[in-house]
């Protein structure tokens, strides 16, 4: 699709999407709180996501949108469906079509079975609940026609740029550390790798196949955590048995009392105590795309954060 793609949200996803979307020969708009976000070849510019005027300002000209913005962890079931209505309802006053950035919380604890987009949504959680009713209300939007959505749910990222997990594993590796793990090391686990998760909304954003659908983008094979910290500490260098801090089920439940964001976490700690596999197969035989290869993605994510 031709015109403006605006972007909104910088952090790890956001900007990786717009460099997707830059490398692919689109225009492109970077939306931040500050406006200081810097993409190669996009424009940056400042706006409360909060506030409608802001959006209409940011919004201007768009012919796609992409939702790649969320508030705090701890402030998900107060904040985020106010953002996400209020984007969406500006993306319907641009004339814009919206490409979501969603997660597998809907789904619930799939007690063993993989999850594909035509799985089950049994939210038992207040996050799953709360990304379930934001991601009907946009395909309600659709089928309305009051624009054309489409959903990305990719499962837990790693990779250069989200923090939230990769400095506790790669990083850590990446300077002879012990890496942090939640939950069982010996339970499969589905990652995403985030160049893949945000070249799949690319993808999403620029041809006519997936609107009016939820996705899973190209997903990592799954393996043990235990396997993924021999390769991790493998690709950074180590030698020796990989150096891991464990933090399970119960400690997590215990440090939440004191600690607002491990609370938060720890309704979702099944996804790691059980084995959690996601199958990607529908996005990648759609659109002829394929996860970056594992050994591929832990060499990158490690060498950005030696780097950094």
């Amino acid at each position: 699709m031709s015109g403006l793609h605006v972007v909104i949200g910088a952090g790890g996803l956001g900007r990786s999407v717009a460099e997707h979307l830059v490398s692919g020969g689109e225009r492109v708009r970077l939306v931040s709180r500050t406006g200081d976000a810097r993409v190669t070849g996009a424009e940056s510019v400042g706006a409360d996501a909060t506030n409608p005027s802001d959006l209409d300002v940011a919004l201007a000209g768009a012919s796609v949108v992409y939702q790649c913005a969320q508030p705090a962890y701890t402030r998900w079931a107060q904040e985020f469906p106010q953002l996400q209505t209020g984007i969406l309802d500006a993306a319907v006053r641009a004339g814009a079509d919206l490409v979501i950035a969603d997660n597998l919380y809907m789904y619930g604890d799939p007690n063993g079975a993989a999850i594909r987009e035509a799985s089950p949504e049994n939210p038992a959680t207040k996050k799953g609940r709360v990304r379930k009713a934001m991601a009907d209300a946009a395909v309600q939007a659709h089928r309305e026609g009051q624009l054309r959505v489409a959903i990305s749910r990719p499962a837990d990222y790693f990779g250069p740029g989200h923090d939230q997990s990769s400095k506790a594993i790669f990083g850590n590796a990446a300077r002879g550390r012990a890496m942090q793990f939640f939950g069982r090391m010996d339970a499969p686990h589905t990652l995403s790798y985030l160049p893949d998760a945000a070249a799949a909304m690319a993808a999403l954003g620029t041809t006519e196949a997936g609107w009016g659908s939820v996705w899973i983008p190209p997903v990592q094979p799954a393996v043990t955590q235990q396997e993924l910290a021999e390769r991790v500490w493998s690709a950074a260098g180590n030698s020796g048995r990989p150096k891991v801090r464990v933090t399970g089920e119960g400690a997590i439940r215990l440090v939440g009392l004191v600690v607002p964001v491990v609370r938060e976490f720890a309704e979702m700690s099944y996804q790691y105590e059980k084995p959690f596999v996601v199958d990607s197969s529908r996005f990648e035989s759609t659109f002829g795309a394929a996860p970056t290869p594992n050994d591929v993605a832990i060499a990158a994510t490690v060498e950005h954060y030696r780097a950094s």
